[in-house]
Formats: structure tokens, C-alpha cells, sequence
């Protein structure tokens, strides 16, 4: 099947609307680029113009204005819609919308139906546990009702006690949240039900539905995932390996991802990392076959010191850290793969064209995600102008970034401080993060706030947490 024809329009902003950009360049493919009054600085903006033209360029009101996209997506007449990540991007009822309106078009991500299903946390555990998949201890059904809540909570707290955990602690999350959203830790009985209702009314007001799930916190935990492609057919995912983003703040939001998962060729652990790594493929694939997954998608489990993995949840969507997993791999011995191109072909019904024996894995990379935040001051947003933006080029960086480079840009308040995303390459764990360490080193960012103070990133904090990448 043939894609040419098609134009896409990119219903996001910054890093990830510059390379949705780029990607369908590389297609032969037209876009739509949109952007908002608080936007119309930005660099994703000054792609829009060099790769597309003025007219590829529409202003909106909103990115979560359904009414607006789909009105300057006909007015532009685009086939599809990349929703990139965020916004719409796990929502199925835009994917829904957009797939069966009157004048349909198609969705730059998996079909409505799987979307739906999978993002519901409660749907996912009971499928990975019919097929035998290892979850989080605790529900596996929303929990509406607050004395079935404590009964729960009672019985992880007391299966906690009867493991030796000294501090046991439950969790108490929204049902239908993700991305850290709506969770929060119990230690006592005294705290859940007052925890129980907040969360329940944090989920009612933010996603519709009060449901909550209550399962048993695991501390000291690695955090990988295992990247998922497939084609329209669903029939045959493959992987692209697995990465590591166990480096967070302390909001659950990631910093540093690194792919593979494990590196048991550099690194000693307690527990056969190659055969977890094994485990969690093939569980990820079983899932992805039994629903017929039929885009990008990402995998998230936990791994705790004895080797134990625990599916979280799956995220149906390309994550901002699939550069890393792209970085690593070759399709047939070529290695330039570019997972957001992938997704494009996909979803507009191309055939994927390979298999599993046809990908393979070469060195580590790992990705920096560089943020205008005060991380000795919680991690909170720093707000103010980039007036320098400038680092060295080198063939084994790869630097992804919406921040204009000839002019001051000042941060918008309305959006996340993200500024730039770094992946490294190396042929093997210490050559990434040596590499790592002079790129973060070499890097020149600079601006100031309203009141002249001088710009807070989290550079230190990255270059803190590179020397023990992929311990446990």
C-alpha cells in the first residue's frame, strides 16, 4: 500500500512536533503544523515554515481543542493526525472521532478500540494475568467502594508484614490516571481512607471516574520498558528492545532513559538480568499478539533486586524516549531507524516488511532529558528566557530540541520547562556515559528570569546520576 498522497496533521508542540515534522519530510509526505498564541515563538514553529511553508502553518486556541483540529484539519484537508504524546495522544475518544466522522481520516497511533482497552489499567492487569503475565500485587478491578478498599489495603499490609517488610506501604492510585498522575503511598490504616477519598475525587474531577486501585508498593525497583511495534495486521509485533528510565525526580517524572534495560556485559547483578530481559519481551509480545496491537507502543514494568518483573501498565502511544531504543537498533544491518517515522508508514497502512530476526542491538545509548527546573528546590519549573542554547556536534549525539538557536526564546508558563532532548551513543556502557559526561559538559545554556536571576536546569543533577546508570 502506498502512503503518498497523505497529509498529516501534527496535533502537538515542541521536541515532539519538530520530529513528527522532519519524519514525514523524509516520507515525501505533507503536514499540518499547528500552534498557539503562547507558541508562536517557538522552534516548531520555524521547522513548520522551512519544511512545509507558511501554509502548512495554522493557529489554534487550544492543543486539547478537539472542535479546533478537526475544523483546521479539514479546512487544510489532512488524511491523518499524529497526536504525538500528550494531549490526545491516549485518548480514544479523539481516536474514535477522528477514524469514523463523516469525512474519516486516520489516527497516527494504534486503532480506538485498543487504545481503550489498554488504558485501562484494570482491562490490562486482568489480561496479562489470563495470560499468565506478572502484575502488582493488589486489585485488578476499580474499587468503588471504601470498606472493599480497606479490606484490600488490610490484606496487602498484613501480606507485606508477613514477607519482613519493616515499613510496609500500600499504593492508592487513580484507575484511570498515568504519567505519575493521580497516586499517591499509604503507610498505615490511620492515613488510607482519607488517602482513598482524596485520590477518588482527585479521579472523579480529573478523568470522569472515581475508581481506584490499591496494590502493594515496590521500593528499590528498576523501571523498564520494553518498546512494541506492530503493523495494522496485529499479527506480528516485534520489539526494539528495552530501556531503563529508573532515573526520575521525585515525582515519577523521568530524567535519564537508557537502552538496554540491563547491560549484564558490563555489569554484575544479583539475578540473571539477560533472562529478565528475555521474560519481559516475550510477556510484552503475548500481551501485544492476544489484543492485536497495531502501532508503537511501550511496555512499562518494574524490576526489583531479586529479578522479580511486574507489568505497571502499557502506554499507547511513541514515548519521548524512543530515540534511545532507535539508537541501538538496525533493521537488516541498516541502523537508521527513526521510530516516529515507523509509526507514520504504520499507521497509514503500510505493511511492516520485517520480523523479529531481522532487528538487532548494538552498543547503549542514552537519552538526557534537559529541563528548565530548580532540582534543589523540589524539582519546581524554572521560568524565564533561553538566551544561549549551544553544544558540539559529534556523531555519536543526537540532540532534539524546539528552542529557537538565533534568538532569546522565553519559556511559556501554559507549557512543560522541557528545552532539549540529548541521545548518546556508545558501543558499550562506559563509552555512553563517558560520552554523556563531556556532552553534558560541553553544553551552554544560559538565560535569566524576570527578576535577572540566572537560569536553573537540572544539568547537575544529570551529570550526578550518570556515573551509576543501570546499578540496581
Amino acid at each position: 500500500m502506498s502512503i503518498q498522497g497523505n497529509k498529516v496533521l501534527i496535533a502537538n508542540r515542541g521536541e515532539i512536533a519538530v520530529r513528527i515534522m522532519q519524519a514525514c519530510a523524509e516520507l515525501g509526505l505533507d503536514f499540518v503544523a499547528l500552534y498557539t498564541r503562547e507558541d508562536e515563538h517557538s522552534g516548531h514553529v520555524d521547522m513548520a515554515r522551512k519544511l512545509g511553508g507558511q501554509g502548512s502553518l495554522f493557529r489554534i486556541q487550544n492543543y486539547l481543542d478537539a472542535g479546533d483540529i478537526l475544523s483546521v484539519a479539514d479546512q487544510a484537508k489532512a488524511t491523518a493526525i499524529h497526536p504525538g504524546y500528550g494531549f490526545f495522544s491516549e485518548n480514544y475518544r479523539f481516536a474514535r472521532r477522528v477514524s469514523e466522522r463523516d469525512r474519516p481520516m486516520a489516527f497516527i497511533g494504534p486503532s480506538w478500540r485498543v487504545i481503550r482497552d489498554l488504558g485501562d489499567k484494570i482491562n490490562t492487569k486482568r489480561l496479562a494475568r489470563s495470560l499468565g503475565v506478572p502484575t502488582v500485587p493488589g486489585s485488578d478491578r476499580a474499587i468503588y467502594d471504601e470498606m472493599e478498599a480497606e479490606a484490600i489495603a488490610e490484606s496487602l499490609f498484613e501480606f507485606q508484614a508477613n514477607m519482613g517488610i519493616k515499613r510496609p506501604v500500600v499504593l492508592v492510585k487513580a484507575s484511570a490516571g498515568g504519567g505519575g498522575m493521580g497516586i499517591d503511598v499509604v503507610e498505615d490504616m490511620a492515613r488510607f481512607r482519607q488517602t482513598y477519598r482524596r485520590i477518588r475525587n482527585y479521579s472523579l474531577r480529573t478523568f470522569s471516574d472515581e475508581g481506584v486501585l490499591i496494590e502493594q508498593r515496590v521500593f528499590n525497583f528498576n523501571h523498564l520498558e520494553v518498546q512494541i511495534v506492530s503493523d495494522r495486521s496485529g499479527k506480528n509485533p516485534v520489539h526494539f528492545g528495552t530501556r531503563n528510565c529508573s532515573v526520575q525526580s521525585p515525582g515519577l517524572q523521568k530524567r535519564i532513559e537508557i537502552a538496554p534495560g540491563f547491560r549484564p556485559e558490563n555489569l554484575r547483578y544479583e539475578f540473571d538480568a539477560a533472562k529478565v530481559i528475555d521474560d519481559i519481551t516475550g510477556y510484552s509480545l503475548s500481551i501485544a499478539r492476544e489484543i492485536k496491537y497495531d502501532n508503537v507502543g511501550t511496555w512499562e514494568w518494574i524490576v526489583t533486586p531479586d529479578g522479580k518483573p511486574f507489568l505497571m501498565e502499557v502506554n499507547t502511544r511513541i514515548q519521548v524516549e524512543n530515540g534511545v531504543s532507535a539508537d541501538i537498533s538496525s533493521i537488516r544491518g541498516d541502523s537508521n531507524v527513526n521510530l516516529v517515522r515507523e509509526q507514520i508508514r504504520l499507521g497509514l497502512g503500510e505493511s511492516q516488511g520485517y520480523s523479529q530476526k531481522d532487528i538487532s542491538f548494538d552498543g547503549v545509548s542514552i537519552e538526557y532529558r534537559i529541563i528548565a527546573e530548580d532540582t534543589e528546590n523540589g524539582f519546581a519549573p524554572w521560568v524565564g528566557r533561553i538566551d544561549e542554547l549551544r553544544w558540539t556536534p559529534r556523531d555519536w549525539l543526537s540532540l532534539h530540541t524546539h528552542i529557537p538557536l538565533d534568538r532569546p526564546y522565553q519559556i511559556p508558563t501554559e507549557y512543560d520547562p522541557n528545552l532539549a532532548l540529548a541521545i548518546i551513543w556508545g558501543k558499550d556502557l562506559d563509552e555512553a556515559k563517558r560520552r554523556g559526561l563531556e556532552f553534558l559538559a560541553d553544553l551552554k545554556l544560559g538565560g535569566v528570569d524576570s527578576g535577572g536571576g540566572v537560569m536553573k536546569s537540572n544539568i547537575p543533577f544529570l551529570l550526578d546520576r550518570t556515573e551509576n546508570l543501570l546499578e540496581f
